[in-house]
């Protein structure tokens, strides 16, 4: 029968089956022969009489850390104020999401604390110009529909409100402030593993560390390609691979001069460069 890993711990794995019970199997020892480590979110073929798994499908996606696979969107949520919104955190987990070929949608939390929303407006348009799918916290209707039936993880640093927004769209969690963590696996006196618990008619895993990761694995020129609205202009640049930064005759840092592209963005790109280059 067909199923997806939605738990590991040690040598078990609870697999999620696709009439939706949920078995602890073991896997067959020719994974570890060829090297192949079964993820959460691993879609499998289990023996149900012997409760071993027996085939990994192939992986839509995976992640380094957390180690889960085929997931369909990421949540990233970050805060309006307190804390202030960060920028450069934001485009962090937006480009290593791209680059793992995940969707991500940005929730905007504790939009209702400021004393004027002109500024983060400006940025959120943009970023829907330029084909982000962004809400505010309290959209919960919206954010239902983006995430039914799919298999999401949740982003941010601590104080943005996560265990807010988990409330509101499963109101039977009821957690309370900052008990989150505890709730999807990762809290101070809980083992550290990934689940995937049911949520919308889907999956949720919480991620943590993902805000403090590097770019592992990716190149410089993974990073200027996972800014999806560079890759509108490239073809214009004088060198075919522009990187943006130094060269001469540069149609993206053109479109950063006449606010195309807005500014943060290209600033951070170019921190995130500089930084790998070390």
């Amino acid at each position: 029968m067909k199923g997806k890993i939605v738990k590991i711990l040690s040598n078990d794995y609870t697999v999620k089956l696709d009439n939706d019970e949920k078995i602890i199997c073991k896997a067959r020892g020719v994974f570890r022969n060829k090297n192949i480590i079964p993820l959460v979110g691993d879609n499998v073929e289990v023996n149900i009489d012997k409760k071993i798994i027996e085939e990994i499908h192939p992986r839509l996606n995976e992640l380094i850390r957390p180690p889960v696979a085929n997931i369909d969107i990421a949540l990233i949520v970050v805060s309006a104020k307190e804390p202030e919104f960060s920028s450069n955190l934001l485009d962090k987990m937006i480009n290593i999401i791209e680059y793992n070929n995940i969707i991500p949608v940005i929730i905007i939390s504790k939009y209702d604390l400021l004393n004027d929303t002109k500024e983060i407006d400006k940025i959120i348009n943009y970023y829907i110009k330029i084909g982000y799918k962004v809400f505010i916290n309290n959209q919960i209707d919206d954010i239902k529909s983006v995430i039914k039936n799919k298999i999401v993880i949740l982003t941010g640093q601590t104080g943005v409100g996560k265990s807010t927004l988990i409330n509101k769209l499963e109101t039977s969690m009821n957690l309370k402030t900052n008990q989150i963590s505890k709730a999807l696996g990762r809290g101070k006196h809980t083992t550290r593993h990934v689940e995937l618990y049911d949520l919308c008619e889907g999956l949720i895993a919480d991620t943590p560390g993902f805000s403090s990761l590097n770019f592992i694995n990716m190149s410089i020129e993974d990073i200027r390609d996972n800014f999806i609205e560079f890759n509108l202009y490239k073809d214009k640049c004088k060198y075919k691979d522009c990187n943006h930064i130094n060269e001469i005759e540069c149609e993206v840092k053109r479109k950063v001069q006449d606010n195309t592209i807005l500014k943060s963005r290209y600033e951070n790109y170019v921190k995130y460069v500089n930084d790998k280059g070390r």
